[in-house]
């Protein structure tokens, strides 16, 4: 109950700031409010929990919090953008239900996040190779690479990725 009440406390004394300073990094005052709120549910959830010690920068603890939110509430806005985009160009014929739509952005979604922290051309190599289905001489060739340095950044890739799973 004592963590409820502290919770409590900072709501009421910083969730207004919360909200203006997402505002001003995202311009919607909607949104803004949805990732205040979502900052709170997650300190309810104990998922974001101060070091056992008394909070000395309630602010800046937030705001790394809603921080976090706020970059992956972009991301799956760019991937949400980056997928209607590609589903535009599809012919009328091949055009998915709602739910398939939903389904798909979902799990583009969530190879993202896994793939998030992986450096650049790891990251450009792992998707040339898994989804454009180019072999690793190809990869080379288009990022102007050694074969083996295609190599290791589809290990490093493939560690990372691993890593992320079993987390």
């Amino acid at each position: 109950m004592h963590a409820h009440r502290e919770i409590d406390v900072l709501y009421s004394d910083h969730h207004q700031y919360l909200v203006g300073w997402l505002r001003r990094r995202i311009g919607c005052i909607e949104h803004a409010q949805d990732l205040a709120q979502d900052t709170f549910v997650r300190l309810m959830s104990g998922r974001a929990q101060p070091a056992g010690q008394p909070l000395r920068q309630p602010r800046a603890w937030l705001t790394t919090i809603a921080h976090g939110l706020l970059v992956d509430h972009v991301r799956r806005q760019d991937v949400e953008r980056a997928y209607l985009d590609a589903l535009a160009v599809v012919p009328e014929a091949q055009v998915m239900s709602p739910e398939e739509r939903l389904q798909i952005l979902q799990a583009l979604v969530q190879v993202d996040a896994l793939l998030d922290g992986l450096p650049s051309r790891a990251r450009t190599a792992f998707l040339m190779s898994r989804l454009d289905g180019l072999t690793y001489a190809d990869i080379a060739l288009q990022m102007q690479l050694s074969l083996s340095a295609i190599e290791k950044y589809m290990a490093t890739a493939l560690r990372h990725l691993v890593l992320r799973l079993a987390a």
